[in-house]
């Protein structure tokens, strides 16, 4: 969602005349997109802001700009550690910031841009305060052009205790089926293939108009149709909302990808509750069970957060029971970490020590790595599609004249392939035979060497070993 929301901000400016550069020294204007859910990630954007001190001294009419749900938490207090910042804007006000940006340079700045936002406002005083953030897109500029996200929905009615995400985005909207449609075929007239439609809680989306409500398993067939785009992805899930409806279209509707994102958090009667996560682990298996026998060649990967207030041994072992027995392609582990203003915070002691979370974390991530590396080396000698997306971290170290590097790219269960190939074949579909495989990385070699046909996206050309505008 954030790195939508940064391509979203950067469209905007684009059209407005700004041109992005490669470094903040030749910048007029400096912004970072932040995030709130982990203490870490705020602690990187105000190193990064430190850094910025003596350039900022050195070129006042420099503007530096705080964008996102740690604006939106912090406010005033960003001001406060780094006095030479210029402007905070939170994710309810981001369709201000050209206008902003334009008050900062008259000299009026510094300027706080924020969502009021209390416990005890009414909803629809929220929905007012957190306008959605969807201006209309330039699909030519999306990077890359193939791939793009698509917003169905912002915000989360949830109430899970550890999560300032309702804070900081405010509660749940959903956009109109007929304006997401327009969207995606915008951005397959610009030579799209694949869209992940994004929201906080994707499986509850539901458009009411007319008398009538649209699902998510009804949008999904109203996409399938369109011309051109040849993969449908949607993130992320709560296991509350996946309907039979809904699995039903991923197993029918030939576009739709199966693969699930569903965190599940704990595998803890007692943590979950804490949480407030609104379901049990046996729920949850009983979930599992439903989408691999409605859709079973899916591939599921789920959240965990260990060390949470009051977790205790038997509650750790509880999760690595269940994450033995659910057999997730893989699965993304934090410890705890306290977000001021949640509930848990409030409410709770963080009475887990740091070394326990982190020996909790390892052994839990040391256990899905196992998983991984199991189910992954059941494709070894499978044939699969592959949508290329470029060269690997390893294929981005060689020469830009170099033709035949290592490529990656994504099946359509979301497994990541690497393999020597053509830099010319981004943005195409190749077949893949796996050779090797890592808890991470199914290993392949080409079945046969494609066609290269140059992808172009109005203006931009990926024939060429130089993307040219």
């Amino acid at each position: 969602m954030n790195e939508l929301d940064s391509q979203l901000a950067a469209e905007l400016l684009q059209q407005l005349g700004y041109e992005m550069v490669p470094s903040a020294r030749k910048a007029d204007v400096i912004l970072f997109n932040t995030c709130s859910v982990r203490q870490h990630a705020e602690d990187k954007i105000y190193s990064a802001l430190g850094r910025l001190k003596h350039l900022k001294q050195y070129h006042p009419q420099k503007i530096i700009g705080v964008l996102g749900c740690m604006a939106q938490k912090d406010g005033q207090e960003i001001f406060r550690r780094a006095p030479h910042v210029d402007l905070v804007v939170g994710p309810g006000r981001l369709r201000y910031l050209p206008e902003l940006l334009e008050r900062v340079a008259a000299g009026n700045g510094p300027l706080l841009a924020v969502s009021p936002w209390s416990e005890s406002a009414e909803r629809s005083s929220l929905l007012v305060a957190f306008e959605p953030f969807d201006p209309p897109r330039r699909p030519q500029s999306v990077p890359p052009p193939f791939q793009s996200y698509v917003r169905i929905m912002s915000g989360c009615n949830k109430a899970c205790t550890y999560c300032v995400v309702p804070r900081v985005r405010g509660p749940e909207q959903c956009r109109p089926p007929e304006e997401i449609l327009q969207e995606v075929r915008r951005l397959a007239d610009a030579g799209c293939l694949e869209v992940t439609l994004l929201g906080q809680t994707v499986n509850s989306y539901q458009y009411r108009s007319g008398g009538q409500t649209v699902r998510l398993a009804d949008l999904l067939a109203m996409l399938q149709p369109i011309e051109g785009i040849r993969r449908i992805r949607f993130v992320t899930n709560h296991p509350r909302h996946m309907t039979d409806q809904l699995l039903q279209a991923v197993r029918d509707l030939s576009k739709v990808c199966p693969y699930f994102h569903v965190p599940v958090q704990s595998g803890a009667d007692a943590i979950l509750r804490r949480m407030q996560r609104g379901y049990t682990p046996a729920y949850y298996r009983e979930m599992l069970a439903r989408i691999r026998q409605t859709v079973p060649e899916a591939a599921v990967t789920s959240d965990f957060i260990v060390g949470f207030c009051g977790e205790t041994e038997e509650d750790f072992e509880q999760t690595v029971r269940l994450v033995e027995e659910a057999r997730f392609k893989n699965a993304y582990i934090f410890k705890y970490s306290p977000r001021p203003g949640t509930k848990a915070a409030q409410a709770y002691p963080d009475d887990v020590p740091d070394a326990v979370k982190r020996r909790r974390n390892n052994e839990l991530l040391q256990i899905q790595n196992r998983i991984s590396l199991e189910e992954n080396q059941k494709f070894i000698g499978r044939r699969v599609e592959v949508l290329v997306e470029g060269p690997s971290k390893t294929g981005r170290k060689s020469p830009e004249s170099q033709s035949t590097l290592q490529l990656t790219g994504r099946t359509p269960c979301d497994r990541i392939v690497v393999f020597p190939g053509d830099r010319r074949l981004t943005g195409q579909f190749c077949w893949v035979r796996i050779t090797g495989v890592t808890p991470t990385t199914l290993l392949g070699l080409l079945e046969e060497q494609p066609q290269i046909v140059p992808y172009s996206c109005k203006g931009i050309s990926y024939g060429d070993s130089t993307l040219q505008v």
